[in-house]
């Protein structure tokens, strides 16, 4: 019909070919090359001759042929056309192959180059995240490079081909074929298959659909199938939702009309009419008994479903449509040429031989009437564009093929490819779209992870690791959360974390602050009462200016460990581990040098003893500076080389930015410990071997009992202190400051307070004489 159309269209035109009128024969394309041959021999030679170099046509001879819907017939044609220089026009799809002149320099392609469509199927693909798909396509050089371009982009996206079936293309009936990959494809767990190859050679899939037993597949055929061609209406369903590229043309103006203008009593002589009316109007059976027109005499061709009829030109009829006015161009122009040349020989009939088209036909460009430019420089051959289009069934058996996008490959990224997945209808029993993958998607929360051995779309699902996230699905990898921020327990968001460090509001910073505060007062009351009975002779027995130093620097101490509670800042960090080296140091030093002191004064008693001259104030001063000088010079190494500052900890503890203070150099920090740790040790080594002088004027067994729990609260931190992090580290320090610190002032000074506050009359000369007497 189209060729009908377009002979009838260019015979009406008074420009184009006047005076000469354009006609056509049609013969048969058999799909083997035996009946290919034959039937190209008798087109050369006339119907029913088969003798080569030999034409019994006079008037009817034909200057071009067009034909060749697959790149395998234009192969077995040429083969024949090209002796005799026949120029062919081939309407099917474009072939690279076919464009090399030296091997078929007679041979034109009229169709646009097909090289974007297995991006654009691919891309459909990538929208609806199908992964898991199957291909189908002819088992010939288009077959193979289809599959070669489509599994090259089909990789780009992780798409992998659970199955790749190819089909004879040399076999009508299939039947073996059929046995072989219809288990395959209908066994296959993809949803989704993409069918490649022309209608004829796929037709095996429409006689192996089983009526009324759907394969519940989603079918994605390219621009050479018609996916609506059926042997009957039965299994219109199998193929409901299908997906189809079709070839982007424009409408041919008077095309429809003109097909419902046909009728095969207005053309009695067109046989192949005649014989699909009678077919398709089912009066096969009676067509003996009827007349022609009494054959569905008052209905047209857009009465009949699409499967039989489709009123729309398809991508091939419009290459077809194309072709026959590109045969009209050539003759017009090499028409013109003549009637430049020539004398002026009007009114005779006038065929050029074929081979003269040529030089015509190469170079020939036009705009159709539905405004297209058409080339014939297969170089100039312009790129397809493509609808994608929907089949669709209706309940009253009703079918149509809806556009539900486009691919346009030149056009900007982004734009070339669109589609409506509302317009989608997926089959009798899919509301939404179907899902095709190899394995269950990973959400979020998860990253997928590859099995051995298994294709990249097969996969294992894994959670995040402690501190990444995933908020999409199917992701290879998860995000890292940013420092300030932590991963939920879902890993598939990140949340800011809470600022914390040991806040005096909070139940043990209050607690820690009152205990230190407590300390401080008790120790200042203690000060009060060894100030204020300082004549007695307990307290000026053991060194009454050590004992006030002592109880100062156990008051800084308490004070210190408030510097540990609050938000830590520069001074704070500054301050607070050099305070506590330092006060903690003239402490331990004070009581270092009364365990001197205490020795010195027992070894002093003996007679001619030169130790008297060492039992002075200013030795036992001279003890607590010179220790004391040299944490303070420590101290102040630390200071200048990495002094401690204020630091986030991200990491300890989840959800949570922990402030807290750098030491800045750990190692000047453990010399400033192992310092202090030095001069309780020998202080503590003091003291044990001096216990057993007479303890009436001896406080080395208290100092011994002391400095035991002072090294056994500083020996516990250490282990401890490495072990924990976070506020953990800042509150094992501020206990081991209370606890070291109470247990001095308890072991010292709470036993004479006792006999200072409880006992007045043991603090006297009187009662150390009596006391002295009774143990004598």
């Amino acid at each position: 019909m189209t060729i009908r159309f377009a002979v009838e269209e260019i015979n009406n035109d008074p420009v184009l070919l006047p005076n000469v009128s354009l006609g056509f024969q049609v013969f048969n394309a058999y799909q083997n090359d035996e009946r290919t041959l034959e039937s190209s021999l008798q087109w050369l030679t006339g119907e029913g001759q088969l003798v080569p170099n030999f034409s019994c046509r006079e008037r009817d001879k034909s200057v071009a042929v067009i034909g060749g819907a697959t790149s395998a017939l234009s192969v077995q044609m040429v083969t024949l056309l090209e002796l005799y220089k026949f120029p062919q026009i081939s309407f099917g799809p474009f072939d690279p192959i076919l464009s090399d002149k030296a091997q078929f320099p007679s041979l034109y392609q009229m169709a646009p180059r097909d090289s974007s469509l297995p991006r654009g199927v691919v891309q459909l693909l990538v929208h609806f995240k199908w992964t898991w798909v199957g291909l189908v396509t002819t088992d010939d050089l288009g077959g193979e490079e289809f599959i070669q371009e489509m599994t090259g982009e089909m990789t780009k996206y992780d798409i992998c081909a659970s199955f790749t079936e190819k089909i004879p293309v040399s076999e009508r009936r299939h039947e073996e074929s059929e046995k072989k990959f219809m288990s395959r494809i209908m066994g296959s767990s993809s949803r989704v298959v993409v069918i490649h190859g022309d209608t004829d050679s796929l037709m095996v899939l429409r006689h192996s659909q089983l009526p009324f037993f759907p394969a519940y597949k989603v079918w994605i055929s390219t621009s050479h199938w018609d996916i609506t061609m059926r042997p009957n209406s039965l299994d219109s369903y199998n193929f409901y939702g299908a997906l189809t590229f079709t070839y982007l043309t424009r409408e041919v103006p008077g095309f429809k009309s003109f097909l419902r203008s046909i009728h095969p009593n207005k053309d009695p002589e067109d046989i192949v009419l005649r014989e699909f009316w009678f077919s398709v109007f089912r009066c096969q059976d009676k067509r003996e008994k009827l007349e022609q027109e009494q054959c569905a005499p008052n209905t047209t061709l857009e009465a009949l479903p699409i499967f039989l009829f489709d009123m729309t030109m398809s991508g091939l009829s419009y290459t077809i449509y194309n072709a026959v006015y590109a045969v009209a161009w050539a003759l017009h122009e090499m028409l013109l040429r003549k009637s430049e040349n020539a004398s002026g020989e009007a009114g005779e009939s006038w065929v050029p031989p074929p081979w003269k088209l040529h030089s015509f036909l190469k170079d020939i460009q036009f705009n159709n009437s539905a405004g297209d430019q058409v080339f014939m420089d297969e170089k100039r051959s312009s790129e397809a564009q493509y609808d994608i289009r929907n089949y669709v069934v209706y309940l009253n058996d009703s079918e149509f093929l809806l556009k539900v996008g486009q691919f346009i490959p030149n056009a900007p990224p982004g734009q070339d490819f669109t589609i409506c997945e509302e317009a989608i209808h997926w089959g009798w029993l899919d509301s939404k779209v179907p899902r095709s993958a190899c394995s269950d998607s990973c959400g979020p929360g998860y990253r997928k992870t590859s099995k051995e051995g298994e294709p990249v779309c097969c996969f294992s699902c894994s959670q995040c690791p402690e501190g990444e996230i995933s908020n999409q699905t199917d992701v290879d990898h998860c995000v890292k959360c940013p420092e300030d921020e932590y991963a939920n327990k879902k890993k598939d968001h990140c949340f800011p974390k809470v600022v914390t460090f040991l806040n005096v509001t909070e139940p043990l910073g209050i607690t820690l602050v009152l205990t230190a505060l407590s300390f401080s007062l008790l120790t200042t009351v203690v000060l009060w009462v060894f100030v204020k009975f300082r004549d007695t002779p307990i307290v000026k027995a053991n060194n009454r200016t050590l004992s006030y130093t002592l109880l100062i620097s156990l008051t800084f101490c308490f004070f210190c460990s408030l510097l540990f509670i609050g938000r830590p800042t520069a001074a704070t960090c500054l301050l607070r581990q050099i305070t506590f080296g330092v006060v903690f140091t003239v402490a331990v030093s004070s009581i270092l040098a009364k365990t001197i002191m205490v020795v010195l004064a027992f070894r002093a008693t003996r007679p001619g003893s030169r130790i008297r001259m060492w039992v002075q104030s200013r030795v036992s001063n001279s003890v607590v500076l010179i220790c004391s000088g040299i944490q303070v010079i420590l101290c102040g190494i630390w200071l200048g080389i990495s002094p401690p500052f204020p630091d986030m900890d991200t990491h300890s503890e989840p959800g949570h930015i922990i402030i807290q203070c750098n030491e800045g150099s750990d190692i000047a920090f453990y010399c400033v410990l192992g310092y202090m740790g030095f001069l309780a040790l020998g202080t503590f080594t003091v003291a044990f071997l001096a216990r057993s002088l007479p303890d009436t004027f001896n406080e080395a067994k208290f100092i011994t009992f002391s400095m035991l729990m002072f090294c056994s609260v500083w020996v516990s931190f250490l282990p401890t202190y490495q072990s924990t992090k976070g506020k953990a580290m800042v509150i094992v320090e501020i206990f081991s400051i209370l606890a070291s610190s109470a247990g001095l002032l308890g072991c010292i000074f709470v036993p004479k307070c006792y006999v200072i506050l409880l006992r007045p009359e043991r603090n006297s000369q009187e009662g150390i004489k009596k006391k002295v007497d009774t143990k004598t």
